[in-house]
């Protein structure tokens, strides 16, 4: 796993955690480097600060760290979790959140809280804590939606890469129960436009 500029923010420290991330779960590094990706882009539109972007940009990146305290059986399962195997997998936030505390960051709160909210739901239905709309942190909403994205248009043991087209369509379906509407409308809107960036990681050309 070699590093690129998409790294640039983050201290040796920080690599080498998700390195080791990496080298037990290929697919949540390559997962996590894309929805930083579509965070980012999303950040810009929303014309996030300076500071909130470069939180949003490390959050995305770690916002599945805490697998790195799931079990292997359960993190490289190839199909569709137990009910049990789900809660173990839930815990996920909550344990991420622990790491990035540890790490000392410059905006370590923003980040840690952005990384234990980002399964929240606007509707209250996420965990680990049920918070709703303007209660979930707004990078957390944002990375909400990246991850949503990503994870329904890249290819999983248990179903195929969806059509960007269909993806919205649900994503869609979820605003303002799952997902923040403003930031599904301004996912539609970024994929319309045809932005370089988002061509880049929908190709995933991105490495």
């Amino acid at each position: 796993m070699r590093f690129t500029a998409d790294d640039a923010f983050l201290d040796p420290g920080c690599k080498a955690l998700l390195t080791a991330l990496a080298e037990r779960d290929s697919h949540t590094q390559d997962h996590s480097r894309r929805v930083m990706g579509f965070a980012h882009l999303l950040g810009l539109c929303c014309n996030l600060g300076e500071d909130d972007l470069m939180a949003l940009n490390i959050a995305a990146y770690f916002h599945d760290i805490g697998k790195i305290g799931i079990p292997d059986n359960i993190l490289l399962k190839p199909n569709r979790f137990t009910p049990d195997e789900m809660e173990i997998m839930k815990s996920h936030p909550e344990k991420g959140e622990g790491i990035v505390k540890e790490l000392g960051l410059k905006l370590g709160q923003a980040v840690a809280q952005a990384v234990r909210h980002h399964h929240e739901h606007v509707d209250g239905g996420g965990y680990p804590d049920g918070l709703t709309g303007e209660e979930i942190p707004y990078i957390a909403r944002i990375i909400s939606v990246a991850d949503s994205f990503d994870a329904m248009t890249e290819s999983r043991p248990y179903h195929p890469a969806r059509a960007t087209s269909d993806v919205l369509e649900i994503m869609q379906g979820e605003s303002g129960s799952k997902l923040d509407s403003y930031l599904v409308a301004k996912l539609r809107e970024l994929i319309q436009s045809k932005h370089a960036g988002l061509v880049a990681l929908l190709d995933n050309s991105i490495v």
